[in-house]
This record gives C-alpha cells, structure tokens and sequence, in this order.
C-alpha cells in the first residue's frame, strides 16, 4: 500500500479514506486479517499511532474489526461493503456532474458523453 497524502486534510481521515476504497472495491477481501498497526504505519509511510487512530474509525464505521489475539480483519459483512460502496459511487457521481456542469455540461449531455467514450459497453 502506498498513498500520496494532501497536506490540507487530517492524514488519519486520508486513511480512512484509501482503506474504505480498498476493502469495497475487493483489494482487500471481506474476513481477510490485516497487517498490524506497526506494519501498516511502514507500508504507508506514517507514524504508527496515525494509523492506529485510521484503525479505530474504521472499526467505528464497522468496515474492520479486532479479535483480542487475533488482529484486525475486514468485515465479512457484503450487505454493509456494499452500502459503502454505493455511498462512494455516489459522491463520485456528484463530483463528475458538477465538473461536467461547471463547463457547460448539464444531466444528460454528462450522460451522453459518458456513453460516447465507452461508458455503454
């Protein structure tokens, strides 16, 4: 795993953020354990205690959880990895619409594009 970091936003939440996308788009498979909090923090270039504070938010949103002994593992639950993912898949949506509005593209001119650079495949 390697992130490029904004300096404007918390790296915790960048995070966050980049493991959300990793377990919902299957990089990472439902039930499978993660590296510990010292390797993580290695593999991604931060200070361990920014990834265990990423950790506990994603155990907070359910996306990953401890056994005592064990380590950390993603949830196995699809239902919930999936919500997330529709959620992702809808703010990416908003954000193309509003980019595509902002040069004078509305709805179904976005749409249409999309489908003439093989987005209707």
């Amino acid at each position: 795993m390697m992130f490029e970091f904004d300096n404007n936003i918390p790296i915790y939440l960048q995070l966050v953020e980049q493991l959300k996308i990793y377990i919902i788009s299957g990089k990472i498979n439902p039930g499978e354990r993660l590296p510990s909090v010292r390797d993580l923090a290695l593999q991604t270039k931060v200070n361990p205690n920014t990834m265990q504070k990423a950790l506990v938010e994603l155990e907070e949103l359910k996306l990953v959880y401890t056994e005592r002994t064990n380590g950390r593992f993603v949830t196995n639950d699809q239902k919930l990895i999936e919500k997330y993912k529709k959620e992702y898949a809808d703010e990416l949506s908003k954000k193309y619409f509003a980019s595509m509005e902002s040069i004078g593209f509305n709805i179904n001119e976005s749409i249409k594009y999309l489908k003439s650079i093989g987005g209707d495949k």
